[in-house]
């Protein structure tokens, strides 16, 4: 679909006009040319105030023959040999997905041949487990990995590809879907599978506000990513299939502009993500040193502090503490929240909690509506009071 401007049917009153009416000011005008800037949001308030000199255009969309497509690949992330845990879960949803159009689900691996745990693919919803195996493959670098993803896809056409949203997945995901002209949609919260193959990838969209339903009708193959701990890994399969299908690929293809001179270990810092119980703090926090007391709540129940997007924003956390679209996925056993007021963007990344516990002011947050037991009052005096009943039982 293509925007149409009648140039000649634009004088300056009429460019004025439609100048103001743009909510996203991506209309200008210069040189007697009425311009529209590619943060058009196709709102198509311009068209109605047009007086027909700006129309929408149908592009002819050649429709592919999606009986071509099948199954549903996730790609296997690993690190010194250790499978990424995003990849068992996104196995199990791939096979929730596959079964609904009766196709079967691929791993795919890439790398040097040192994975451990291949079986565990199988045993987490694989049908078939393929690795393209180089000792060039050691490490993650972007030209030969797409150069492989590519190959792979040519041979086996998947209807369906789920990424891990990790930083490889990331940088990954995009430069595939590139090759392919396809769409990729980012940081899904939910995936669902139409009856035609269409993959339903469901994420938040305008600040939260709404939940967008994304599919890709007319391009194969479908592409999404999805963080860690969106979904369930589910239980572990009894299963005897162990094989793994070698794939090969021309040497010259694995060349890369990009050289590893050297790798230097991060010091390992505790994720969050891995907490089984964790304690958030939000908006209800009133200045940076009141911090101490809640982490000293969290010392005594064995928690982990983390907050939500405000507190980033004041300097008052690190990034990697924040719970949320914008930060880390959550799912613990216990989480606690105080002052929190539960946007779409926190709930997003912390629905998963086994159990929540909401404390807030305010009897209308929205963290109530996701909490399991909920306490309508003052952080400070609330808090307190437990730490006190606490101590004095850990002191009996």
């Amino acid at each position: 679909m293509s925007l149409i401007i009648e140039q000649d049917k634009i004088d300056i009153e009429l460019a004025k006009k439609l100048i103001n009416i743009c909510p996203f000011n991506q209309i200008t005008y210069e040189n007697n040319l009425l311009n529209i800037g590619a943060g058009c949001k196709l709102c198509k308030l311009c068209l109605k105030a047009s007086n027909g000199s700006i129309y929408f255009q149908e592009k002819n969309i050649v429709k592919i023959d999606k009986a071509n497509y099948f199954g549903v690949l996730v790609f296997v992330e690993h690190n010194k040999g250790k499978i990424h845990e995003v990849s068992f879960e996104l196995l199990n949803k791939a096979s929730q997905l596959a079964k609904k159009i009766n196709n079967p689900v691929y791993a795919l691996i890439i790398g040097n041949g040192d994975v451990e745990n291949i079986q565990d693919l199988y045993a987490y919803g694989a049908d078939r487990v393929f690795s393209y195996e180089d000792k060039e493959l050691k490490n993650f670098l972007i030209e030969p990995y797409t150069t492989i993803f590519e190959d792979f896809i040519n041979i086996y056409k998947p209807n369906s590809i789920l990424i891990g949203a990790t930083d490889i997945g990331r940088t990954l995901a995009p430069r595939v879907a590139a090759r392919f002209k396809t769409g990729l949609t980012a940081d899904c919260t939910s995936l669902e599978m139409k009856d035609n193959t269409d993959l339903v990838q469901i994420r938040p969209a305008f600040g939260g506000n709404i939940m967008a339903r994304i599919i890709t009708p007319n391009n194969r193959p479908q592409m999404c990513t999805v963080r860690y701990k969106i979904f369930d890994k589910g239980e572990k399969r009894k299963t005897v299939k162990n094989e793994v299908e070698k794939l090969f690929i021309d040497k010259n293809k694995l060349k890369s502009r990009i050289f590893i001179n050297s790798i230097i270990e991060k010091d390992l810092e505790v994720d969050i993500s891995e907490a089984q119980m964790i304690v958030a703090c939000g908006r209800g926090i009133k200045q940076k040193s009141d911090i101490a007391f809640i982490e000293h709540f969290c010392k005594i129940i064995g928690a982990k502090i983390a907050c939500t997007r405000p507190l980033i924003e004041k300097g008052w956390f690190n990034p990697k503490q924040q719970i949320g679209l914008s930060g880390r996925t959550v799912k613990p056993k216990l989480l606690i929240t105080v002052g929190v007021s539960g946007s779409v963007q926190f709930v997003a990344g912390a629905k998963g909690s086994d159990c929540i516990i909401a404390i807030n002011l305010d009897s209308n947050a929205q963290i109530f509506d996701v909490a399991n037991y909920g306490f309508v009052g003052d952080l400070y005096k609330i808090l307190p009071n437990l730490i006190n009943k606490i101590e004095e039982y850990k002191s009996v």
